[in-house]
């Protein structure tokens, strides 16, 4: 049991763990301290100072994210030295900030204009002293605008520490630090796996999603376009807080009336290709487990950020990647094949929409030969649910009050492994249940398995499955995945048995959930609502398996033949290459 100790926070007294910081103290005291560098999700580096507190015994001011609570202090936090002292750091940094609220993507969802209207910020008694610098627009999913960085480094901390990337940084010193991609290239050309991890932390309108919702709108409203949209698991549970509803509230219903209002012609669910996913990787693993030991161990590749990280930084792992598209992409492929066939439609009509909680989808949309199996782009275009949500408001729709409707039959209907995909372990735990009742021939009497849940940055089990031992690693948050592949790396060198038979990776913390295309303001609680909804979705599902989804065997009788068949290795599988860290 870790020691406690006992302070006072304006004058309530709270007992904490020792080395608890003065900002997580004064919570648990009922007093809010602002702050703008800070972040759960990171280590505390004080750099703004809005969040100074001092004590009852010294006029000296303390960065309460970066000080840790002391047995017996009184803390003060909010007397008339301490409010004109942060009042005057926001005037400082509105006075090198654009005032182009009305126009930025964080109007009404900013940080930094939240704390002005507290703070009742009506002048400027500073000079403006802007720093006129050019967006960086160069890849296909986030765009860079160093003009409105308040130097806060929570994407550089985002990226360095929790990422593992390395692609932003600050360059230069003094009034001219800016925030830069590392070696002052074009984000295209660094380091950058198109996560958006970035843009979910930065507290103002510095880093946002590339944005593409008129490319949809415009294919909407084309009489000769027929126009598709599939939702991932992962948005149904956080696209209600964009519209004040609790964190992890189950809108799948009220999201199908909704892109129907829109003008969708066809909707489609995400969950659908995850169970055929499923269907495809989990026949893999069977094989590379029962005849193929030396190709183990098998890493999944539905995240698109850590394919990215896997071909710059781990490409000698390469061979015991999962040769699968991630579901966006095997959808798009049903869509253009078995769908349009089923329907004489030529694929060319076909404009197919992703809604996804992630901006690295935007660039395997995009970037990848593979990706175009049906002679046309798999996948048209991609918005986050933060567009999509945008979209719903701007077209008057009340998403909150909308009845609920179901999704289109052929490739909408899909089981509970297929909409655990979007948290941390989903693929894992959806994986095992259809390769275990295979591997055994038997139906699984409990679809849960325990061991892939959890935070943990890395999740271990061993199962046992008729008489063999498979062991598992999750890993989440990028910079997780290095101690679990050295690991491997060291067991071959040594010629060890394998510490992993089957490895799942997600690039954002808590999986699909905290992807980078999110509601902002995220943390561990928000994370561990939306995880919630996910279960929940997954329990009141009829099929919980996704070898038992009817549509999903229909599938296969009709179109596909069997998994891992030549049709199926033609439309959802794809190919991986060498690819160096910085593009020259």
């Amino acid at each position: 049991m870790s020691e406690m100790i006992t302070c006072t926070i304006d004058g309530v007294e709270v007992t904490v763990p020792a080395g608890t910081s003065i900002l997580k103290a004064s919570k648990e005291a009922g007093v809010k301290i602002p702050t703008l560098c800070y972040h759960p999700d990171l280590h505390p580096w004080a750099s703004c100072g809005m969040c100074i507190v001092k004590n009852d015994r010294s006029p000296k001011l303390m960065r309460a994210c970066a000080t840790e609570a002391v047995e017996g202090e009184a803390y003060i936090t909010g007397d008339n030295e301490i409010i004109s002292v942060r009042k005057a750091v926001l005037e400082l940094i509105l006075s090198e900030h654009p005032d182009d609220c009305l126009t930025c993507g964080r109007n009404n969802n900013c940080e930094l204009q939240t704390l002005a209207a507290d703070f009742g910020i009506r002048e400027e008694p500073f000079d403006k002293n802007l720093h006129p610098l050019p967006k960086d627009t160069s890849t296909p999913s986030i765009v860079l605008n160093p003009e409105k960085c308040i130097k806060c480094g929570r994407c550089v901390h985002v990226c360095q520490d929790l990422q593992g990337v390395y692609a932003l940084e600050f360059l230069d010193r003094g009034e001219n630090t800016r925030l830069a991609p590392a070696a002052d290239v074009q984000l295209n050309d660094s380091p950058c796996i198109k996560c958006g991890q970035c843009s979910a932390h930065c507290p103002v309108g510095a880093i946002y999603e590339k944005s593409e919702w008129e490319k949809a709108v415009a294919a909407i409203n084309n009489p000769d376009v027929h126009t598709v949209v599939q939702i991932a698991p992962a948005v149904r549970v956080a696209i209600g807080e964009a519209f004040g509803l609790e964190s992890g509230s189950l809108m799948t219903g009220q999201l199908y009336t909704a892109l129907r209002r829109l003008g969708f012609d066809k909707i489609f669910d995400t969950n659908f290709a995850a169970d055929l996913t499923i269907m495809e990787e989990g026949t893999e693993f069977i094989k590379r487990f029962t005849e193929e030991q030396e190709s183990l161990p098998l890493i999944t590749s539905c995240c698109p950020a850590w394919v990215d990280y896997m071909e710059k930084y781990s490409n000698d792992m390469i061979p015991h990647f999962s040769t699968c598209k991630s579901p966006q992409q095997m959808e798009g492929a049903m869509i253009k094949s078995y769908y349009a066939e089923k329907h004489n439609i030529d694929p060319k009509d076909i404009y197919v929409v992703s809604i996804m909680p992630c901006t690295a989808k935007k660039a395997e949309a995009q970037n990848c030969d593979d990706m175009f199996s049906t002679g046309c782009k798999d996948v048209d275009v991609v918005l986050t649910t933060r567009e999509i949500a945008r979209l719903i408001k701007m077209s008057g729709i009340d998403l909150p009050n909308l009845p609920e409707s179901d999704v289109d039959s052929l490739l909408g209907t899909y089981s509970g492994a297929g909409t655990i995909f979007g948290v941390t372990g989903g693929v894992m735990e959806a994986a095992l249940r259809t390769a275990v009742s295979k591997i055994t021939g038997e139906t699984l009497p409990k679809v849960e398995f325990e061991g892939p849940r959890g935070m943990e940055g890395v999740k271990e089990a061993e199962l046992d499955v008729a008489g063999q031992k498979v062991r598992i690693a999750v890993a989440h948050g990028m910079a997780n995945i290095e101690t679990v592949l050295n690991t491997v790396r060291a067991a071959k060198a040594e010629g060890k048995e394998l510490p992993y038979h089957f490895i799942e990776v997600m690039a954002c913390r808590g999986g699909c959930i905290g992807g980078g295309g999110q509601p902002h303001g995220a943390d561990d609680e928000t994370r561990a609502k939306r995880t919630a909804g996910i279960y929940q979705d997954d329990e009141k599902s009829v099929v919980r398996c996704s070898h038992e989804n009817p549509d999903i065997l229909t599938a296969y009788k009709e179109y596909l033949g069997e998994p891992s068949s030549h049709k199926a290795h033609e439309l959802l599988h794809r190919s991986y290459r060498n690819r160096p860290v910085y593009n020259k």
